[in-house]
């Protein structure tokens, strides 16, 4: 039986327009599909509207940053349960049900284990073996499909208007209201930026910054040096 509740999904977009297109045509043939999908434009991109409105998705607009792009969709959002994901995410078919069941449960959220999308590549299986194995150390990122429900993510402040490791703070005020849940299913992330920059050369680059923002360096200025990846960051 189905649990009672609404799921929404939330989007943060920023000229993924093509990646965005995917996922919305992934979340309509899940398993169970959300009751509700929310894309936040970072900026006035006619096509990322164009793509929601074909794919029966809401389209909002805020200021550009990933923080406060989340929590616009958040805080807009009318489903008592939230999933975050990137706009090039590649979900699992029963992930919707898999959400809904662990925060039926009595979680306040959780995340889904990390696997690269679309590739084979040996170091691919050797860095998402790694960042799980972090993730039960440390925090799990964005793109890991964050979910929680929506008292919780209010109680826990929401996602903070920062333009890198915004999940951070949520993730570790979520942990201290009660189970944030580790699921055991895969979502895709895309490999796009490691096949880009080179594997072992994208892998040290985050975990520098990682390393920086928890030696407390301002998450604005972290966000200069990262300029030359556009937008996002990724796994380390």
């Amino acid at each position: 039986m189905k649990p009672a509740g609404k799921l929404s999904v939330i989007v943060p977009v920023l000229w993924d327009a093509d990646e965005l297109r995917l996922l919305l045509a992934r979340l309509t043939q899940l398993s169970e599909a959300p009751d509700e999908i929310i894309c936040v434009d970072g900026d006035a991109d006619p096509e990322t509207r164009q793509a929601c409105l074909q794919a029966g998705a809401r389209y909002l607009q805020s200021e550009t940053g990933r923080g406060v792009q989340l929590d616009t969709g958040a805080r807009t959002a009318t489903g008592n349960w939230l999933w975050f994901l990137h706009a090039d995410a590649s979900p699992p078919m029963n992930g919707a049900v898999a959400v809904r069941q662990a925060l039926a449960r009595g979680a306040v959220g959780g995340w889904f284990r990390f696997r690269f999308a679309q590739t084979d590549h040996v170091l691919a299986r050797s860095l998402a073996t790694l960042i799980n194995w972090r993730c039960r150390l440390g925090v799990p990122y964005g793109d890991q499909g964050i979910f929680t429900t929506a008292n919780a993510y209010r109680a826990a402040g929401g996602f903070p208007d920062e333009p890198l490791f915004e999940e951070v703070p949520l993730v570790k005020a979520l942990r201290r209201l009660g189970e944030f849940r580790a699921l055991p299913l895969s979502l895709g992330v895309s490999p796009r930026r490691w096949q880009h920059d080179g594997w072992l050369r994208r892998s040290l680059s985050n975990r520098a910054m990682a390393t920086a923002y928890m030696l407390g360096v301002p998450p604005d200025r972290l966000a200069r040096a990262y300029r030359g990846t556009r937008h996002g960051r990724a796994q380390c």
